[in-house]
């Protein structure tokens, strides 16, 4: 194994703090951006209302999410640089998306049942996290909490094929400029234009994970066909609809993105 322990968990540690850090400070966007979507509509959802409701599960599933993003991401990334086709310069990018989309399956394992807490809690605020999280065991058992895990990992994919790459094109044409290498809020400054980039391209994606989370049991939407919910958006409120919370979403990941991205070069750094 070529990536030394230390290595390792710098990684962890920095990726679950960045991570963190994020999600806490932007959650109010984030609650926005789900009552948004929601099928309900945006004064339904509770609107300005309760705007830290599923803080409690966003928090619990916050490092463990971003550490095991980060862990596979470099582990990955490492192995296959390491020698054959894939040890090339000109195949980095390549590297970087499977990489990225391995790291994003893994994550998920722990984002999807947060997420879907989070997400329930934020449509209704009335309701507390924890009761929501009983109420969805007895109705759906651990299967619903993993609702929509194919269309979140469907969302991250697209979005890491974007927004990694782009980050890394963006650090070294920056570099290279400049003839050094970067500092750490230079790398944020990139990171939060790729991450802008790639949440617009993909927010209609991120519509239909909403759409099928908050759905009720039983019913159509429910079932997780992407296709479908999004053709049923479509139909109902057309483009505006597919780019529903577009706004919040791309503020939540470039300021996050910058957060992050500064956070866990920063955490890096002090433990290495």
């Amino acid at each position: 194994m070529n990536m030394e322990r230390r290595e390792l968990v710098a990684s962890l540690v920095a990726g679950g703090c960045a991570g963190m850090s994020v999600d806490l400070t932007l959650f109010p966007l984030d609650t926005i951006k789900t009552r948004l979507q929601s099928q309900q509509g945006f004064y339904k959802a509770g609107g300005f209302r309760g705007i830290y409701a599923g803080v409690p599960s966003a928090a619990v599933g916050s490092f463990p999410n971003a550490a095991a993003f980060f862990v596979t991401y470099e582990c990955t990334k490492s192995l296959l640089s390491t020698g054959g086709a894939l040890a090339a310069p000109h195949m980095a990018p390549v590297t970087h998306m499977l990489a990225a989309s391995l790291g994003e399956i893994v994550a998920c394992l722990i984002r999807v049942p947060t997420e879907v807490v989070k997400q329930r809690a934020q449509a209704s605020p009335s309701c507390s996290t924890y009761h929501i999280l009983l109420s969805t065991l007895r109705e759906e058992g651990v299967r619903g909490l993993y609702r929509g895990y194919g269309s979140t990992v469907l969302r991250e994919i697209p979005f890491s094929l974007v927004q990694f790459p782009l980050w890394e094109y963006l650090k070294t044409l920056w570099s290279w400029r400049q003839g050094h290498t970067l500092y750490s809020w230079q790398a944020a400054v990139c990171g939060a234009f790729a991450g802008a980039v790639a949440a617009f391209v993909t927010t209609p994606l991120d519509v239909a994970k909403t759409r099928i989370m908050l759905a009720k049991a039983g019913s159509t939407t429910a079932s997780g066909n992407i296709p479908l919910v999004l053709y049923d958006v479509w139909k109902s409120r057309g483009l505006k609809g597919l780019f529903a919370g577009s706004i919040p979403r791309m503020t939540f990941i470039s300021v996050g993105g910058f957060i992050f991205l500064g956070a866990y070069d920063k955490v890096r750094h002090i433990l290495l």
